[in-house]
């Protein structure tokens, strides 16, 4: 048998060459050995790791090749906020963010900007300390995503740990952001052997991307031919730049894929020459991409330029003109929402759009009706706006035959035939119908769903059949169901029935703002909620918040506040809310602790938290009254410890800083 020591130092040179190789061949498309002398080198690799376990590391090549499946994803929250970016259609709108950017910077300074071809794929975060790849997560929300790190080790462009130098070190922490995506002839081949294999077709890249990387089985995302170009960082710890462009070629340095095309430019004018240039060679890239992204290069003055919502003010999506095809009208449909707005919907013969077949697409309302003339029979152009969501563009006239219908929303909900109004100042038509089977049904599937309740099992044809039999008439009546209720329904099984009463019972603790989401208040979003949770604290607390006060909330304008307030007003919602509470629903209510038990304290977290993620920790510091840095300098009071801590401990250590564990810091914080 080998000697250990010589079988590290092996195993070392085998990964050294491996990740060499694995660049050559994945990101430089330049390979220099064959196939059959790259699987040799990865075997031997495996064969001495499986010999020597003590020298495998999550760093590994090896590791590449998948994990145990997982039985569900876990969150992961971003150490900062993922933005979603403002949207362009047009080259006039491109001229007017230039216009904004100088507003708001009151200054003549010429800008530059950093342009970059907008990959159509799946957003991810992912963590390196110390150049190692610790995790990877999806978009998510922007603020929390699913931890799909095991996925992500698969992919092949992502870089295991860094290629650092003394000239371009690895920071200490550091969030890299990238697309994860399939190239064109790879997606063709991989819809071949699903097809052969009697599997049903993905239907485009972009979709066959995000379910590969969502595959609770590691061991399928690596037979998925996917990969990753890196756009920009998030939190950076131990290094600083200047520029957008700088953190662009600092990632290339360290082994990261990042698009060729990306290039620095001096001019608006010149960021208009680029987009004209992507949509000209759109075809013939290898992959998808459906826009342009522009940043302003400079660091200092993104910072300045902030976010507006949830958008930054220093970039701009330039999204192309949407895929189109005509198809026919074949009829126009109603749909009843949960707060009762009549939406009419197209049913269209089947067409394809951007790689999608569309048979249905949103008509909005009657006054988009008129204003298009859209009748029953009609020819029309359809496209998916932003490439997502079908709706016409416009009826094609010349194909008209005399034989069209035209169509008015009816004044009887099609639901429950109670009267349909038109509210002034809105364009909706709405039911007024109190017991509409329709809003009910909406009401409680909303309430159940993943963003609110989370009841798992609890889909819509359980729901309809549930309110058409009488069984629940609010979201509060689902936790009044009785077991012999459900078994009594058409293929609840015994099983089933015991799995949906745990999932109704494990949400009658939620956290608060998702309580609150699921209550459906118009206009309260997800993001909202949460903003809503921290400033009440309770639903009590909420319900008797006057307009003038939530007004006065960020991000909450009138026709916000009003809705709030006008919802907590009425009777029927005060009472589902006494009896969710009766049912045994409570929240997680957020205790306001004192701000002064860390005052003027300055915390460095370093290593893996295991109580708390890093954002968390971050939070209850600010919260109470002090501060989270990133590097120990003279002005640190404090470094918390958790596993595997590195080079910020030993600084601590060798300055005299105090350290805590995970546990001395909560209790210190009142959190022990």
């Amino acid at each position: 048998m080998m000697n250990p020591e010589v079988a590290r130092k092996r195993i070392e040179d085998l990964k050294t060459q491996i990740e060499y190789h694995n660049r050559r061949y994945y990101q430089l498309d330049d390979p220099v050995i064959s196939d059959a002398e790259y699987d040799l080198l990865l075997q031997e690799l495996i064969s001495l790791e499986e010999q020597f376990p003590q020298w495998r590391t999550d760093d590994s090549p090896s590791q590449r090749i998948g994990a145990a499946p997982l039985s569900k994803f876990a969150s992961a929250v971003h150490r900062t906020p993922m933005l979603s970016l403002a949207n362009a259609f047009s080259e006039d709108e491109i001229l007017r963010f230039q216009e904004r950017l100088k507003r708001f910077l009151s200054s003549d300074a010429n800008l530059s900007f950093v342009v970059e071809p907008k990959i159509d794929g799946v957003a991810v975060n992912l963590i390196y300390e110390n150049g190692i790849l610790t995790s990877g997560a999806t978009r998510g929300d922007g603020a929390t995503g699913e931890d799909v790190t095991q996925n992500i080790r698969t992919v092949h462009t992502v870089p295991l740990r860094f290629q650092s130098t003394l000239e371009n070190p690895a920071p200490e922490e550091i969030e890299i952001r990238g697309e994860i995506y399939i190239e064109s002839d790879a997606f063709r081949k991989l819809n071949e052997r699903r097809l052969a294999g009697n599997e049903a077709p993905f239907a485009n890249p972009r979709n066959a991307a995000a379910g590969s990387l969502r595959q609770l089985d590691s061991s399928i995302t690596a037979r998925r031919p996917l990969k990753m170009f890196c756009y920009s960082v998030g939190l950076v710890a131990g290094r600083t730049f200047t520029h957008h462009s700088e953190v662009l070629n600092s990632l290339k340095l360290w082994g990261f894929a990042v698009n060729p095309l990306i290039r620095r430019v001096e001019s608006i004018s010149s960021c208009i020459d680029f987009y004209r240039e992507l949509q000209d060679r759109r075809e013939e890239l290898p992959y998808e991409i459906d826009g342009m992204v522009i940043k302003v290069d400079d660091l200092s003055l993104q910072e300045r330029l902030g976010a507006v919502s949830r958008s930054p003010r220093w970039a701009l999506a330039c999204k192309f003109a949407a895929t189109q095809a005509t198809t026919v009208v074949e009829n126009i449909i109603v749909n009843v929402g949960r707060t009762g707005a009549l939406t009419p919907v197209a049913l269209l013969a089947p067409v394809q759009v951007g790689g999608v077949t569309v048979s249905r697409a949103t008509l909005h309302n009657q006054d988009e009706i008129d204003k298009k003339d859209i009748h029953i029979g009609d020819t029309v152009l359809v496209q998916r706006a932003g490439d997502v969501i079908p709706e016409v563009v416009k009826v094609i006239e010349t194909k008209r035959t005399g034989g069209e219908k035209p169509f008015k929303i009816p004044d009887n909900c099609p639901e429950c035939g109670s009267k349909v109004v038109r509210i002034a100042g809105e364009a909706a038509h709405r039911c007024l119908g109190i017991s509409c089977p329709a809003q009910i049904r909406g009401h409680i599937i909303h309430f159940s769903s993943r963003g609110g309740m989370d009841i798992e099992g609890l889909g819509e044809k359980l729901v309809a059949h549930l309110v058409d039999e009488g069984y629940i008439r609010d979201p509060s009546d689902l936790y009044f169901l009785g077991r012999e209720t459900l078994m009594n329904m058409e293929r609840m099984a015994e099983k089933s029935v015991s799995n949906l009463l745990a999932a109704i019972e494990r949400s009658k603790s939620p956290p608060l703002d998702k309580l609150i989401f699921a209550l459906g208040i118009r206009h309260v979003g997800e993001h909202l909620s949460k903003v809503l949770a921290r400033q009440y604290r309770t639903v009590d607390a909420l319900a008797f918040a006057s307009e003038e006060e939530l007004l006065a909330l960020q991000d909450i304008g009138p026709e916000v506040s009003s809705s709030i307030f006008q919802f907590f007003q009425n009777d029927s919602n005060r009472r589902v809310i006494e009896n969710l509470k009766k049912a045994g629903v409570s929240p997680q209510e957020i205790v306001s602790p004192s701000p002064s038990l860390l005052a003027g304290k300055n915390f460095v977290f370093t290593g893996t938290l295991t109580r708390m993620t890093r954002n968390e920790a971050k939070q209850i510091v600010e919260t109470l009254g002090g501060q989270a840095l990133s590097s120990v300098t003279k002005n640190t009071d404090y470094v918390v410890a958790g596993e595997a801590a590195g080079s910020k401990l030993k600084k601590a250590q060798e300055s005299g800083i105090p350290v805590l564990s995970e546990e001395e810091f909560l209790a210190m914080a009142g959190r022990g």
